[in-house]
């Protein structure tokens, strides 16, 4: 890799415009839409905080948790047609582009309606491990029933928003969840004051949001399919074997997934046996982090698209070029990042909670947060490179070898330091991360995995 100095990336930018106009069309609009994305939980919370009583407002928070881990365990539904996509583009072959499409929604679908019809179960064991009070509980199954019916919608929507990606269409995204965020502000003041109804409403409001969302977005992909050549059978979208590369892909992402919640979960379950400050706190700073994992996922997304098509095309030189070029705005949004932190990292703290206690023990911990961006940039970079190339099962192993052989043994070995041991064992799963996946993208450049060696 060159020397990074601000000449040679001013010459660098200099020499790839129009690369560079690509990642940034891009990037952008994912950053947007990645901000608007917390409104969805900021006006549920805003209208049931006005109802008098902190049960229904307890009831939606319990609720949402639970849907959030739910269906990010599905997230592979967006990264596995993004990679397959961007290659299909690259090469040339429109009819697949097209067939990606409807074999990633019908997969979305698929799931989300088993999800719905296994609610029951689900909705019980999500209930029992949350544990609310005998007030909560009620409201927060009601919540919950209804809640699940908008798993087909926010499914379908994370392989609409892959495709999307894959064929550079990052708009598309971004007018989805506008979409979504708007109608759930109208839907949910019309629902708690218009109907009378409290938690439940809310859910609903939000089922309704998301069929709306996914219904814009269809439009779009249908009037972007009008560029691509080609026709899909019925047949093919019957036979199972043709969903064999999706599922391929998507079973590794699963399980990278799920070893990424269960980190989340345990983080969560540790900050709570120090206390209800510290794990309000902990609530608090990985506040940070989602905003550090909003503002670099755009740099990630084109990575994945644009890595993804020059990989299909075997064009190694625009390859190179575009993990080089998205690696420099990526490090210096992080700087940018850090320097935020660092600056104004109280008073954000201060804007998210009013608890002196919780501001204290935030205060405490947030050095932590300020170097996060320069951690965990480059393995946002490595996971859009794996995932352009759809080499999934690397990022797999890879993840294994880090929660298990670095991540758990490192809170071992500190626990003793508490809460500090904690955010460090989060730390050196970035650095893990970064090490592991840059150890096998130098071997798969060296070995010629993704391109043959000349």
């Amino acid at each position: 890799m060159s020397k990074l100095s601000p000449s040679s990336i001013f010459c660098s930018y200099r020499a790839n415009a129009v690369l560079n106009q690509k990642i940034w069309r891009m990037a952008w609009p994912p950053m947007i839409s990645n901000i608007t994305t917390p409104l969805l939980g900021l006006v549920d919370t805003a209208v049931v905080g006005h109802l008098g009583t902190a049960t229904h407002l307890a009831a939606v928070a319990i609720g949402a948790s639970i849907f959030s881990f739910l269906f990010w365990a599905f997230g592979f539904l967006r990264m596995g047609s993004t990679g397959l996509t961007a290659q299909a583009l690259g090469q040339g072959d429109e009819r697949r582009v097209r067939e990606l499409l409807l074999q990633s929604i019908l997969m979305g679908v698929f799931i989300g309606l088993m999800l719905i019809l296994f609610r029951a179960p689900l909705i019980d064991l999500a209930i029992s491990l949350m544990e609310p009070s005998a007030e909560v509980e009620p409201w927060a199954r009601l919540y919950c029933e209804a809640r699940i019916f908008s798993a087909p919608a926010v499914l379908a929507g994370y392989a609409l928003m892959g495709w999307f990606f894959g064929v550079q269409y990052s708009k598309g995204p971004l007018w989805m969840l506008l979409v979504i965020n708007v109608a759930n502000m109208i839907l949910d003041y019309f629902a708690v004051y218009g109907l009378g109804m409290a938690s439940d409403g809310v859910a609903w409001a939000t089922v309704f949001a998301h069929y709306i969302g996914v219904t814009v977005a269809g439009v779009l992909a249908w009037h972007k399919l009008k560029g691509f050549s080609g026709h899909v059978p019925l047949s093919v979208l019957a036979k199972w074997r043709e969903y064999m590369a999706l599922v391929k892909v998507n079973r590794y992402l699963f399980v990278r997934t799920i070893l990424l919640l269960l980190v989340m979960l345990f983080f969560t379950a540790q900050g709570a046996r120090q206390g209800d400050s510290i794990l309000a706190a902990n609530a608090v700073l990985l506040t940070f982090l989602m905003i550090i994992s909003n503002a670099l996922d755009g740099f990630a997304f084109s990575v994945e698209a644009l890595c993804g098509e020059y990989y299909g095309r075997k064009d190694k030189a625009n390859f190179n070029k575009v993990i080089q070029l998205s690696t420099y705005w990526a490090l210096f949004a992080a700087v940018m990042l850090m320097l935020i932190f660092w600056l104004f990292g109280n008073q954000i703290i201060a804007l998210l909670t009013n608890v002196q206690s919780v501001r204290d023990d935030a205060a405490l911990y947030l050095p932590w947060l300020i170097f996060f961006p320069l951690l965990g940039i480059w393995s946002f970079m490595l996971d859009g490179i794996f995932i352009g190339t759809t080499s999934v099962k690397q990022m797999q192993n890879t993840m294994i070898i880090c929660v298990v052989g670095v991540f758990f043994p490192v809170w071992f070995i500190t626990q003793d330091l508490g809460n500090h041991g904690l955010w460090f064992s989060q730390a050196m799963l970035f650095i893990a991360r970064a090490i592991t996946l840059y150890w096998c993208y130098l071997q798969n450049m060296k070995k010629g995995v993704w391109f043959a060696n000349s």
